[in-house]
């Protein structure tokens, strides 16, 4: 069953309605984890509003760093989303590229190595220009080598654009 498919692309590019449409073909009860901290009131509203559309049919678990705390042998689990996931690991070890990047792999490697049916979504964040800002530029680059990381271990990668996913591995 072990399985790892990663789901990526731009802003509001489909990724999340992919992911749970594959999540609820593979079960009736899949695991919804979302990885976001509430960072303000507008924050707190698109939260309440995506809980409110996925339904009763998901088991839903909210956790912003340490989900490999959580066992779920044998679940079908969407984790939603790696970007929100790395943002709490790079502000809370003060923007350190390389300790968030290992701290990154190191948690993901110990939850994926359960026997379970992992859908990650994530964000390419580095399609467009080069940030003039500094701390935009080293998120960047942690989003990315980290987005590499995952690729590099899973079973199947799809790009979304624009609603249409294009499996490219």
């Amino acid at each position: 069953m072990n399985k790892i498919i990663l789901i990526t692309g731009g802003q509001r590019s489909g990724k999340s309605r992919f992911a749970e449409q594959m999540a609820l073909s593979l079960d009736s009860n899949p695991v919804y984890l979302a990885t976001s901290r509430v960072w303000d009131e507008e924050h707190r509203k698109r939260i309440e509003k995506h809980k409110v559309n996925r339904g009763s049919e998901w088991i839903n678990i909210e956790e912003d760093k340490h989900i490999s705390k959580y066992n779920l042998e044998e679940k079908i689990i969407l984790i939603d989303c790696i970007t929100l996931w790395a943002t709490n690991f790079f502000f809370d070890l003060n923007s350190n590229v390389e300790e968030a990047l290992s701290e990154l792999k190191k948690e993901f490697d110990a939850f994926t190595s359960q026997n379970s049916h992992f859908i990650f979504v994530t964000n390419e964040i580095g399609m467009g220009e080069m940030s003039q800002n500094e701390l935009q530029r080293k998120f960047a680059d942690l989003q990315g080598w980290f987005n590499q990381y995952v690729a590099s271990r899973a079973d199947e990668v799809y790009l979304m654009v624009s609603g249409i996913a294009m499996k490219i591995k």
